[in-house]
């Protein structure tokens, strides 16, 4: 049976195996984690860039990708605890951005400041229990190719933006965008699309149309 399996079938073990990366009730790595075992289990390819004041919360278990000429600004937070992070080529993190995995970003992607885009959710249907005792449940973020993202966008869990999509600053991202949209508020809606007969940008006549 491989390790990965016996570890998994073995709640003692997992468990003592998860206190040697990570100490106890905390959501960070534990630096010999960071600077030896993390860059034998991650991808950063060529000409990419981490800024030396983001907070890289990775863990060997789930994937990070940094893909060809990304860059990652100044006072992000990444975390790949429950989920992979995944970055495509030439895209740009702003500074003080937040993503919590499971997040995957297609290729020239401009994401501004202050967003956040976490694929986690925490359990709160017991009543009875503390939330924070209730574990967490995961949807996948998906970020395609060629979008920009506004600052202070909060992207939740469940999420795909399509291809060539712009969010307006400050929106709040429920539900799919469609591809070569445009969408703003909160809520957010669409309030343009790309038409493909007349190659221009049309309104939505109905803009108060929730996604």
């Amino acid at each position: 049976m491989p390790i990965k399996e016996v570890v998994k079938t073995n709640p003692a073990l997992k468990k003592f195996i998860h206190w040697t990366l990570v100490p106890t009730k905390q959501a960070r790595p534990r630096t010999w984690v960071k600077f030896f075992v993390n860059p034998f289990f991650h991808q950063k390819k060529p000409g990419s860039i981490i800024r030396h004041r983001t907070r890289m919360d990775v863990f060997p278990f789930n994937r990070f990708v940094l893909g060809k000429n990304a860059v990652v600004e100044d006072f992000c937070t990444i975390n790949n605890g429950v989920g992979d992070v995944l970055i495509g080529d030439e895209t740009t993190l702003g500074m003080g951005n937040v993503l919590i995995g499971p997040v995957a970003i297609g290729k020239q992607v401009i994401v501004a400041q202050n967003v956040v885009m976490s694929g986690l959710n925490h359990n709160y249907e017991d009543v009875t229990r503390a939330i924070q005792l209730q574990g967490v449940k995961t949807a996948p973020i998906i970020i395609e190719d060629d979008c920009w993202i506004g600052a202070n966008v909060v992207i939740t869990a469940g999420t795909t933006i399509g291809k060539h999509c712009v969010v307006a600053a400050g929106a709040v991202v429920t539900k799919d965008v469609p591809a070569f949209s445009i969408a703003a508020g909160n809520p957010a809606r669409i309030i343009k699309k790309y038409d493909q007969e007349l190659q221009t940008w049309v309104k939505v006549k109905d803009a108060s149309f929730t996604l």
